[in-house]
């Protein structure tokens, strides 16, 4: 009975521990399947979010890639297009092409089947003329006489007897031209040697012009009461004349050297503005250094020019001075260039040394250099400095007997001289001798342009030329060459000329038509 009361309340117990946990389970459970519910929500609306991100990024992908394939697509058609366009062109091109061979080989066979008439009709006209020929020999057989073998002996009979008169005076002309040969001769070397070299033409005056920025700077370089002009003046040995010409100062020496030296240091001195006797006097002593290099420079490049070598170096800087010095309007230095060429030209010519003989013609005129200094003409002052630096005798001598001053001992002073005379005459050298030289290339048009039938007439390469154009309807091609020597035949008995003129007569005959 104790026991019962004790079982009843177990079983209470454990009954409502068991409906207690069911209650309990029940309420966990509720709230599992809400939060499970609510997860699933919010999975399903992640998930369509992100399928419609996908398929918006899916969409602007293809739309890109489009694009691109769109502009891919515009780039080949317009590639294909340009080279459609380029193909139709070169089509049309080979078809002009085609058209042109087409027409070319019609040309081509009209003018052969025109040739092939010409050669039948000419053989038919050879052919006649050679029974012509034929019958008029038999006419002038039966006519004589005579056979064949004996016209033929008539003849050579009566030629024998010709030439036995005339073998007198074929002699006698023969001997006369074998006479005119060493003439003929030394005008051919002469002539070739002229004809091989030409120089340019320098003209030098005793003053200088020295462009100033404005009028204001006269005035600086006069200076106060004249000090800077006097200074200017007695340093460089120099006239400065300043007078109302506007932008323009003159500067004015016999001596070529002093008034280039004098107007380069006028010009540092315009540019450097610092115009006072203490900076010109320091600007005359630069540019004095910078004038002595530059004539060594111009001695060195024209002995090098020259084919001079082994020159003392006061014989280059008196060559370079040479370059400040003219002789009738004619700069010395280049004359004395022109002279060495010719000069060993004439010597080669003359088997002789060419070297040896173009020393001779660049040093001969050496004195001119110094000869303000020394006594005596050029020659004898020439001669002396050379023999002073250590050249041979015949150098000297060429030097001392250039003007044949003196009893020639030496075969290069001959042609040292002549070659002087040759670049002293030679047309432009010297300004008296270019109007003559003018004058007769004037003359020698005018003496073409007196033949009837002459159009134009130009005389070319420095007067060793005529060229003759003739009108083509007056003159055909034989008066043409008659006419041409004519010509020759003239200017030979009517003007003085050196070496000789070629003369050429131009006819032309021009045709046009235009196919259409």
């Amino acid at each position: 009975m104790g026991t019962a009361p004790w079982l009843l309340v177990v079983f209470v117990g454990i009954a409502l521990g068991v409906g207690v946990g069911l209650m309990v389970d029940r309420v966990l459970r509720g709230a599992a399947y809400q939060s499970r519910d609510e997860i699933l929500a919010q999975a399903r609306r992640d998930g369509e979010n992100l399928l419609k991100s996908q398929e918006l990024s899916a969409k602007e992908e293809l739309i890109t890639r489009r694009e691109q394939l769109e502009a891919e697509l515009t780039r080949i058609r317009e590639e294909l297009r340009d080279q459609e366009r380029r193909l139709d062109r070169r089509e049309t091109a080979l078809g002009d092409q085609q058209q042109d061979i087409v027409k070319k080989e019609r040309m081509l066979e009209q003018t052969q089947r025109k040739l092939a008439e010409r050669t039948e009709t000419l053989d038919s006209r050879e052919n006649e003329l050679r029974d012509l020929v034929k019958q008029e020999q038999e006419q002038l057989y039966k006519i004589s006489g005579l056979t064949q073998p004996a016209a033929q002996d008539l003849l050579l009979n009566r030629l024998n007897e010709q030439l036995r008169n005339e073998t007198g005076s074929v002699i006698l002309k023969h001997d006369a031209e074998l006479k005119q040969t060493c003439d003929k001769m030394a005008r051919e070397v002469i002539g070739m040697a002229v004809q091989r070299y030409a120089a340019s033409h320098t003209s030098e005056t005793t003053v200088s012009s020295v462009d100033i920025p404005n009028d204001e700077m006269k005035g600086r370089i006069i200076g106060r009461e004249g000090r800077n002009i006097r200074a200017f003046e007695k340093i460089t040995g120099v006239d400065v004349i300043v007078d109302d010409t506007p932008g323009v100062v003159i500067v004015s020496a016999f001596d070529s050297v002093r008034r280039e030296t004098a107007k380069l240091s006028l010009l540092k001195l315009i540019q450097d503005g610092r115009i006072h006797p203490s900076r010109i006097e320091e600007i005359v002593a630069e540019t004095q250094k910078e004038m002595e290099v530059h004539i060594r420079r111009l001695g060195q490049e024209a002995a090098q020019e020259a084919g001079v070598p082994g020159l003392h170096e006061k014989i280059i800087d008196l060559m370079g001075r040479l370059n400040f010095r003219v002789s009738y309007s004619q700069n010395v230095l280049r004359h004395s260039i022109e002279v060495a060429f010719l000069t060993g030209m004439l010597a080669e010519q003359l088997g002789l040394d060419g070297a040896l003989a173009r020393r001779c013609g660049f040093l001969h005129d050496i004195g001119k250099a110094a000869d303000h200094e020394m006594e005596g003409g050029h020659p004898a002052v020439g001669a002396e400095l050379l023999k002073r630096y250590g050249e041979g005798p015949v150098v000297v001598h060429a030097a001392l007997g250039h003007h044949d001053d003196i009893r020639v001992d030496y075969l290069y002073t001959v042609l040292v001289a002549s070659a002087d005379a040759i670049s002293a005459a030679r047309p432009g050298a010297r300004r008296e001798t270019l109007e003559k030289y003018v004058k007769r290339l004037e003359e020698l048009e005018a003496l073409a342009c007196g033949f009837p039938g002459v159009e134009h007439a130009y005389a070319v390469q420095a007067g060793r030329e005529i060229r003759v154009v003739v009108d083509s309807g007056r003159v055909n091609d034989r008066e043409a060459a008659r006419m041409c020597r004519d010509m020759a035949k003239a200017i030979e008995d009517a003007l003085t000329y050196p070496g000789e003129i070629k003369v050429s007569v131009l006819r032309e005959t021009r045709n046009v038509e235009y196919a259409r």
